[in-house]
């Protein structure tokens, strides 16, 4: 990544794993990176690879939520495409997003469960025709709509947080909050994000 500082992580690298140690790579940049056309998707059936991060506090009683940028009443969790520079590391992918989209500097605590989603909107459909899955679609005799293969496929991880940073690339577009899981909830509902809902209830939130 260019036009960024090393992150400060806590790790101790004597103790750390191998996920924390690459980790050590990330930087921030003064810009958030924009557009699809160096975004990574499946070889397998097309979705979107997207990461992004479950921060919870000290005692994971909160998640830090972020301001949609289409839609500033909505709150949803920090999460973009994967970048085919990081299709060896979707973590880094999503410490990337968090910083981007949150202002926030964190370490990956464990890999959450891999979700699809087959919500079929129009910028979806339009995607996945540029990706070359229309010709995928097209030959299969049992199959004739969109939603026999996911849209996006979500690689979410549980993250601590290090520290939250006043300006960040998206700040001037996006709040940042601690919602309780309660609060979580109802705004995922509020937002019609099923599948953020589903990626937070697999992390150890407390319900």
């Amino acid at each position: 990544m260019n036009n960024g500082t090393p992150i400060t992580h806590t790790i101790d690298p004597s103790t750390a794993d191998k996920t924390q140690l690459d980790l050590l790579d990330v930087v921030l940049t003064s810009k958030a990176r924009e557009g699809r056309e160096n975004q990574l998707y499946s070889s397998l059936n097309g979705a979107r690879l997207v990461a992004g991060g479950i921060i919870l506090n000290d005692n994971n009683e909160k998640v830090l939520m972020i301001s949609s940028s289409k839609h500033k009443v909505r709150w949803i969790i920090p999460k973009g495409g994967v970048e085919v520079d990081e299709k060896d590391n979707f973590a880094i992918a999503a410490l990337r997003e968090v910083w981007e989209e949150a202002g926030a500097v964190a370490v990956v605590v464990k890999k959450l469960d891999v979700i699809n989603d087959h919500r079929l909107t129009e910028s979806s459909i339009q995607t996945r025709t540029e990706s070359n899955v229309k010709e995928r679609s097209s030959s299969s005799s049992s199959s004739s709509s969109h939603d026999s293969f996911p849209i996006c496929e979500f690689h979410f991880y549980q993250m601590k947080l290090v520290r939250l940073e006043n300006v960040w690339p998206e700040c001037d577009n996006r709040q940042r909050k601690w919602c309780s899981y309660e609060e979580a909830c109802r705004e995922l509902r509020r937002s019609k994000r099923p599948e953020l809902l589903t990626a937070l209830n697999s992390s150890d939130i407390v319900k």
